[in-house]
């Protein structure tokens, strides 16, 4: 496994695990609500979830690289296109559309698990950002490194929720996150759909030159 391979997986972990969504939303209501410990048993429990998905997500992506390029560009362009929406609708969106962040709960490392598992975003941004951020490796991906892959999406994840834990139990974190809350969310829009740009960069040229 390449450097370049390594980082990628990393990166794409860390950002799964820490771009604003409802789990992330979620953390900061109960964080507000009941402290860092339960904060810190949310995630733990949410941890469970991104590891199903993401190991689903990885499989799913070497599974079509296996296939052949074209089936590997196939899933670039919808996952391009469905990155590319995500971004605009947060890009586009307005103080009421943004989802609130649940109230505490009793049993937060439960609650995180059924959380993570439920989660119907949860699979479709998965494989779209992996796919995004190793579309330019595709070639370097095999089955026989897909543990590898996994384990690395998993410390890309533990390292963002380390430092969600860290910073969601600070106060002024918190008020800051709620008063800009609109503008993080866009900003991550922006950021989603430069990852939809360059999923499409990679995979479009590869189907032309198929159909050549």
């Amino acid at each position: 496994m390449t450097p370049s391979l390594l980082m990628a997986v990393l990166a794409s972990g860390f950002i799964y695990g820490i771009t604003p969504g409802p789990g992330v939303l979620a953390v900061f209501g109960i964080g507000a609500a009941r402290g860092r410990r339960a904060e810190a048993g949310f995630l733990c429990g949410h941890l469970l979830g991104d590891v199903v998905w993401c190991s689903t997500a990885l499989i799913a992506i070497v599974g079509a690289r296996e296939i052949g390029s074209t089936a590997f560009d196939v899933l670039g362009v919808f996952s391009g296109l469905y990155l590319f929406w995500l971004g605009l609708r947060a890009v586009r969106a307005r103080r009421s559309s943004v989802e609130v962040p649940q109230g505490p709960a009793r049993q937060p490392f439960w609650h995180g698990i059924l959380f993570g598992l439920t989660n119907p975003k949860a699979y479709p941004v998965a494989v779209a950002t992996f796919t995004a951020l190793l579309s330019s490796r595709a070639e370097l991906l095999h089955w026989s490194m897909l543990p590898w892959l996994i384990v690395l999406s998993f410390v890309g994840g533990l390292m963002a929720y380390a430092i969600l834990i860290g910073i969601v139990g600070a106060r002024q974190v918190r008020m800051l996150y709620q008063r800009h809350e609109l503008l993080i969310t866009r900003l991550c829009g922006v950021m989603f759909i430069g990852f939809a740009i360059n999923a499409l960069a990679h995979a479009l040229p590869g189907l032309v030159t198929n159909k050549a």
